[in-house]
């Protein structure tokens, strides 16, 4: 059976019903590889010394396209970090996110501290080393010190929504309550313990991953993990 075809209507990003027009796609295209090139710079050669003529070279591109596409070498840098935090280019915020959506709704508290776990490990794995760019380049720039600020301030977010969802389905340990449970899961969950674990000590990712929801369940939970 057939549809009717249904009339294109053109989208703010500039695509047709999913589709891109030639100047669109190759703007992001040319957007996409300044960031790439600038993650690989920035988590090799440091963002301080990475300048807009190194991100253009290694790139392929002009460095006016870099100051086009994106004004600022922080902007480059906030933007390589969003993509990395996601894994993809959509718009929709960490609580908005599926794998959020099923660890909230989990009714097992143990399920939801393993997909907690498993969504930190699966975002540092792609996000950690810029996220330690960010943290090391903000003792001594202020523009960066905002960023710092402003991705723990989102992290602790997302862990209160967790800590009171798990409150609601599970007695929490030694009388905690969801504030402080939260606490504890940022400094368990936080990318200077992926670091310092999986880069540093030469942990295996599921190693971490292992210890992290171990860890959170004998910290938050009264629950037998083992049982």
């Amino acid at each position: 059976m057939s549809e009717t075809p249904r009339p294109q209507t053109r989208r703010a990003s500039g695509r047709e019903d999913g589709r891109e027009d030639g100047r669109a796609a190759r703007a992001r295209s040319t957007r996409a590889r300044i960031v790439t090139a600038a993650a690989e710079l920035f988590t090799t050669a440091g963002y301080t010394t990475t300048s807009i003529t190194a991100i253009a070279a290694k790139a392929g591109v002009s460095e006016p396209t870099v100051y086009y596409s994106f004004g600022t070498k922080r902007a480059i840098l906030t933007t390589a970090l969003d993509l990395a935090v996601a894994g993809d280019d959509e718009p929709i915020p960490t609580l908005q996110r599926q794998w959020v959506r099923d660890a909230l709704t989990d009714p097992d508290p143990l399920g939801q501290l393993h997909s907690q776990v498993v969504g930190a490990a699966d975002i540092y794995l792609r996000a950690a080393p810029l996220l330690d760019v960010v943290r090391s380049a903000a003792t001594t720039d202020p523009d960066l010190a905002e960023v710092w600020a402003a991705n723990l301030q989102q992290r602790l977010t997302v862990q209160r929504v967790f800590a009171d969802a798990l409150a609601r389905k599970t007695a929490l340990r030694d009388g905690l309550i969801a504030e402080a449970a939260a606490d504890i899961a940022l400094a368990v969950l936080s990318p200077e313990t992926y670091n310092l674990l999986v880069n540093d000590r030469g942990w295996a990712h599921q190693r971490w991953q292992d210890w992290a929801v171990d860890a959170l369940t004998r910290l938050l939970t009264t629950t037998d993990r083992h049982a």
